[in-house]
């Protein structure tokens, strides 16, 4: 399959590089051409444009089986989401109309889910986000799904829980820091994905997934925010991080929200098999290898 990965960095990168040694004719696009070397390195043919500017488009060949739009926002606000994600999406939708498209995967997030009661959630359960940003990605959802049932664009959207692996993850950070700080009585839960098993779970949407369809993209153990503090704490024989009263108003504004993520549609549909099916798995490997790369020296 000719393939083209939109967004080569954490995710986009490593997924390139495997479909690369699977035989695949790997494209990447990018902004710039800072990472042209990595990229071929990787196996990788580096693009260069940018999908917030439909006229840089114009200028590739659009002639791919597979498309990944992977692209990361960097963090920014609404109007950054509403550029790269929806803007760009409708851009790689008119950009691709005349292809051979058999696949294009747009990975989303559970943030669409605005469920703070704690209760589990699958691909069937509301999408009513507070956050702005959220509701830019659901926004951005709405408008691949339209694109499937009025163009027949191939579309699958995987909502893709909290990133963390070799280098990543934004709690377990926090507390090699010394600034995690326990919410309250520590019972909101945390819903993660390990990267390496992301990028399993695009291959076999790639390969498996109908158009029109979305997976939760999690590992099978959502956790409490204490109980994996209690882990990490034992693992590490570091010290509990500090309790702070829960700010519902902050919470608010940040889209914090308190549920648990079902996998199960992927699981069974795609029949997918983790390689780190809960944050114990994952992190114990993200520990063993900072260990030996002197990274954790205590």
């Amino acid at each position: 399959m000719r393939v083209l990965i939109v967004g080569c960095g954490y995710v986009g990168l490593p997924l390139g590089k495997e479909l690369a040694r699977q035989g695949h004719a790997v494209f990447g696009l990018r902004r710039s051409a800072l990472a042209e070397a990595e990229l071929k390195s990787a196996g990788i043919m580096p693009l260069h444009a940018d999908i917030t500017q439909p006229e840089t488009l114009a200028q590739l060949p659009c002639d791919f089986d597979w498309v990944v739009n992977c692209t990361a926002s960097g963090g920014g606000g609404a109007d950054d989401y509403r550029k790269i994600y929806l803007e760009g999406n409708s851009n790689l939708i008119s950009w691709l109309a005349g292809s051979p498209l058999k696949k294009f995967i747009y990975t989303s997030s559970t943030s669409v889910y605005g469920q703070n009661d704690g209760s589990f959630v699958n691909e069937k359960s509301p999408v009513a986000p507070d956050a702005e940003t959220s509701k830019v990605l659901a926004e951005t959802e709405k408008l691949l799904l339209a694109a499937v049932a009025e163009r027949k664009f191939p579309a699958v959207i995987l909502r893709v829980a909290g990133i963390y692996g070799p280098g990543r993850g934004h709690w377990f950070k926090q507390f090699l820091r010394g600034d995690a700080r326990i919410e309250g009585n520590g019972a909101r839960w945390l819903n993660m994905i390990h990267r390496d098993d992301l990028i399993g779970v695009i291959i076999a949407a790639l390969r498996d997934a109908k158009p029109g369809e979305n997976f939760n993209a999690a590992d099978s153990e959502p956790v409490e925010q204490r109980n994996f503090f209690e882990w990490l704490s034992a693992e590490l024989k570091l010290p509990m991080p500090p309790t702070v009263p829960a700010d519902a108003e902050v919470w608010r504004k940040r889209g914090v929200t308190n549920k648990r993520v079902s996998n199960a549609k992927l699981r069974a549909e795609l029949k997918y098999t983790f390689q780190f099916p809960d944050f114990r798995a994952g992190y114990a490997a993200e520990i063993a290898r900072l260990k030996q790369d002197g990274g954790l020296d205590f």
